[in-house]
């Protein structure tokens, strides 16, 4: 069997931290997925914080991965983030292995699913030269440069860059939504380049079994999963629940609680939630959520708040729908990929509609029951259907 060559970079830059990103849960499903695919065939490969490039150990790969998901799941009994020193050992023991340049052969296939090292296209060319292999790359989201506002001030300039180095060196690209392909697809015919594109939906991570959480006063409530950030619209959420505070008696305003570290770009709703009275009682923050933690939330929640103005994907409506949990989200093409029929799908700019559709879950009405009585019907996205679609994606360079 022809060698596949699985670079774990961004899992290695992420030593210190005890809880992941989506992109860090991306990469560990592809490690595992990959290994069950090719066994001993299936290599490791990093980019090293040191800089340095090169190949790891199975054994010291497998035995770091184990570490991390341990992390992973106890995030709440780990440090945040992780001090220098103690991750010393770590750090040498997952520094590359300097080796020879394979002998020249069909089959050999580089797999990169971070944006991680994308903005040094000429690091990427090397490499890519020094495995002497095909190159198959996943792209998550284009939303820096399609919506530059929600970015970081570098950030349409730096993910441009990711873009085209992809376009300018991969033989096949991954996508996670035909939106997302939709996307990249520009960036394909401007390279003049015959680049394979395959759809695979990211595969729903099961969560942990466990009792749902219970809240003070076992009120109704509703979560909102993910980094706090613009372009998920938060303050939306916010502002309708300063409304509730300021329009309804107490015992009847449902809580909010908000999953994700603090993002960028966030003074007003980082505001509301630090300086608004109005919100203490009925808003609750959660930063560094441990994964057991994140499901007993999301078990007891009437339904998953999603409000955002865009997304490449939109991972925590597959989550909701895969333990029974209602979705409320915005009207994008994402989000119709991944939970179809099931969702109440609502304009990201409509208030008094996320209102009303608020209101009415909180509270078990029509909308909800509709909700529920569908929630059977939907296809739940897995690793497994990702997986073979990748690994189809991989035999077809082989045999190119």
């Amino acid at each position: 069997m022809s060698e596949v060559i699985l670079d774990i970079s961004r899992l290695i830059s992420r030593v210190r931290y005890s809880t992941p990103s989506g992109v860090d849960r991306v990469e560990m499903a592809y490690a595992r997925g990959l290994s069950r695919a090719y066994g001993p065939s299936l290599g490791f490969a990093a980019v090293h914080p040191a800089g340095l490039y090169g190949r790891l150990p199975a054994a010291t790969a497998a035995a770091y991965l184990d570490e991390l998901e341990r992390r992973w799941a106890q995030g709440e009994n780990e440090p945040r983030q992780r001090s220098l020193p103690s991750v010393l050992p770590w750090l040498a023991r997952l520094l590359p292995m300097s080796r020879p340049a394979p002998a020249s052969g069909q089959g050999r296939v580089y797999v990169q699913v971070s944006p991680h090292h994308l903005t040094r296209p000429e690091q990427v060319r090397r490499i890519v030269a020094r495995e002497r292999a095909k190159f198959v790359c996943m792209v998550h989201d284009l939303i820096p440069v399609e919506f530059p506002e929600y970015a970081r001030p570098s950030g349409a300039k730096l993910h441009s860059r990711r873009m085209k180095t992809v376009a300018d060196h991969a033989d096949a690209v991954i996508v996670n939504s035909a939106a997302t392909g939709r996307s990249f697809q520009p960036w394909i015919e401007a390279s003049g380049r015959p680049i394979a594109t395959h759809v695979a939906l990211l595969g729903t991570e099961p969560l942990g079994v466990g009792p749902a959480a219970k809240t003070a006063g076992a009120k109704p409530y509703f979560v909102c999963i993910g980094t706090i950030e613009p372009r998920k619209n938060h303050l939306l959420l916010l502002h309708l629940w300063r409304h509730f505070a300021e329009t309804m008696p107490e015992a009847q305003i449902p809580r909010l609680v908000i999953i994700g570290k603090r993002g960028w770009e966030n003074e007003q709703v980082l505001d509301m939630l630090d300086r608004c009275p109005a919100l203490r009682p009925h808003v609750e923050e959660i930063n560094g959520c441990s994964d057991t933690r994140l499901a007993a939330v999301l078990r007891g929640a009437r339904a998953l708040l999603m409000p955002s103005f865009a997304e490449g994907f939109g991972m925590p409506v597959a989550e909701a729908l895969s333990v029974g949990v209602p979705v409320l989200c915005s009207d994008i093409p994402a989000h119709h990929e991944v939970g179809g029929a099931v969702p109440d799908y609502i304009d990201p700019l409509d208030g008094p509609s996320w209102k009303q559709a608020i209101l009415d879950h909180a509270w078990k009405g029509p909308a909800w029951q509709g909700q529920m009585q569908r929630l059977p019907e939907w296809h739940e996205p897995t690793w497994a259907e990702h997986m073979e679609i990748v690994v189809s994606a991989i035999e077809q360079l082989q045999r190119g």
